[in-house]
């Protein structure tokens, strides 16, 4: 039987929306883009490499806003799951190794290196990011600083289009900041019908109290899997 087409809402930041799209496309499916956040580059910001053994990344807009300033892409990468990884590698750094997993399976897989490892591990970060990386790598005895690059700003949709875009068959989260948004959002445009389908369990935890349909989230914490979720009780 075939698949029912279904509208999906894209709620992560751009450029990754956009990759997001084709690939919800690729599949059958609509692809409705509407970022629930932006992300923003932080002013006169100086990344001081000294005693840097390693750099962390947990996310890909972590990965973009450190190669936006620095040239150097020598250091080994550390990264939360594939995507971030794949971004790692497009930016041009050659040694990169993902734990396909959450912060702290990041955390994890850094401490398992941590006699490698001949200086401080770096944490290209947000203004507020989705775990402290930092003090989960401080329990596995290693010792890192954390560098904010950026920030994500939450975007404010018109009434018509609120009103539009929570009729949709299931949205996509990629980010607990990004739920928060949209818990924010159905207190005036209740849901019940529209599917949420996060990345992970971290990531849906904003809409325990929302307004909206089932919450949705896989066992693995990569796209892929999340994609895989629209086709599932469709």
């Amino acid at each position: 039987m075939a698949r029912r087409r279904q509208r999906i809402w894209i709620t992560r930041a751009q450029p990754g929306a956009d990759a997001t799209a084709e690939r919800v496309r690729a599949l059958g499916h609509e692809a409705v883009i509407a970022p629930l956040l932006a992300v923003r580059a932080l002013p006169d910001v100086q990344i001081d490499l000294g005693g840097v053994a390693a750099l962390a990344f947990t996310s890909a807009n972590g990965v973009r806003a450190f190669a936006d300033i620095s040239a150097e892409r020598a250091l080994r990468v550390f990264a939360v799951g594939a995507a971030t990884a794949q971004a790692a590698r497009a930016a041009g750094f050659k040694l990169v190794l993902s734990a396909d997993g959450d912060v702290e399976a990041l955390a994890e897989g850094i401490g398992q290196r941590r006699g490698e490892l001949r200086g401080i591990v770096l944490n290209p970060s947000a203004a507020e990011p989705a775990g402290d990386l930092v003090g989960a790598l401080e329990m596995q005895g290693v010792s890192a600083r954390r560098i904010v690059l950026y920030e994500t700003a939450p975007l404010t949709l018109d009434a018509e289009e609120a009103a539009r875009l929570v009729t949709s068959d299931a949205v996509l989260l990629h980010s607990p900041r990004a739920a928060q948004v949209l818990a924010a959002l159905l207190k005036t445009n209740p849901a019940p019908k529209l599917r949420a389908l996060g990345l992970s369990k971290a990531v849906v935890k904003p809409l325990a109290r929302a307004k909206i349909g089932p919450r949705v989230f896989p066992s693995m914490p990569l796209e892929g899997a999340l994609l895989n979720l629209i086709d599932r009780n469709p």
